[in-house]
């Protein structure tokens, strides 16, 4: 966790400094209608896609409130980083994790994107160091309808089926701060799976931590907010 308390995450990517400022645009999509007798009208629709938009400062040199999560990396590897990301043509999530010094999980960002562009600066100011402009648009899954013809004695009848990408099913809800979980699996003193502790069993509690891209993300406490540990992602079911 960074020193103020925010870490930002592009897929499984830590940024090394947490932006400055962060906007996020909800956009809208109603439309509006001009009507003969009644004048203009407003369709009211669901909520456009979300425009992400921050500047990140990548160093070439260690700082002492850089925060790297597997040793220092220079700023070819986050270029390069972001390169994937624009190219792959996939979509990935945006994760930003707010911690306040008392220790209190403030809400979270956890939102599916595509990288639509990105803008690499260099100032003398900065040194060797460079900012770069980064802008994510929220991505929506989608799928298809398909129309099966049948002929009986012949009348035509079309039975329409819904057709979705796998990756659209899910098992479960979302893992998110503050929802409740059911827990089977090993307790550990870390999000690395370090000090490995007890065992839970259909245990029901509450994630109040997440770290993203290790390998036990989730933080479990009791229902009334004891610490109890951190395990690994497939241990746990929203509920």
């Amino acid at each position: 966790m960074s020193k103020n308390g925010y870490d930002f995450y592009l897929d499984k990517c830590l940024l090394p400094i947490p932006p400055q400022k962060l906007q996020l645009k909800i956009n809208n999509a109603n439309s509006t209608l001009t009507l003969i007798n009644e004048g203009e009208i407003n369709l009211l629709k669901k909520a456009g896609l979300t425009d992400i938009d921050f500047d990140c400062e990548i160093p070439q040199v260690k700082y002492p409130f850089s925060v790297y999560r597997d040793g220092f990396k220079e700023a070819s590897y986050y270029l390069d980083y972001f390169e994937r990301l624009k190219t792959d043509k996939k979509p990935f999530q945006f994760i930003v994790s707010r911690l306040m010094p008392t220790g209190k999980a403030l809400f979270p960002t956890n939102i599916k994107v595509s990288m639509e562009s990105y803008t690499v600066t260099e100032q003398a100011k900065n040194g060797f160091d460079v900012t770069v402009k980064i802008k994510l648009k929220q991505y929506r899954e989608f799928g298809t309808k398909t129309a099966v013809i049948k002929t009986d004695n012949g009348t035509v009848s079309a039975d329409v089926q819904n057709k979705r990408a796998d990756s659209t099913v899910q098992a479960s809800k979302p893992a998110t701060i503050g929802c409740d979980v059911i827990v089977n699996g090993r307790l550990h003193g870390n999000s690395y799976g370090e000090a490995p502790g007890q065992m839970r069993t259909n245990y029901r509690g509450k994630i109040n931590f997440i770290n993203p891209g290790s390998s036990h993300p989730y933080h479990i406490t009791t229902p009334d907010g004891l610490w109890q540990g951190w395990v690994t992602a497939d241990s746990v079911k929203v509920i």
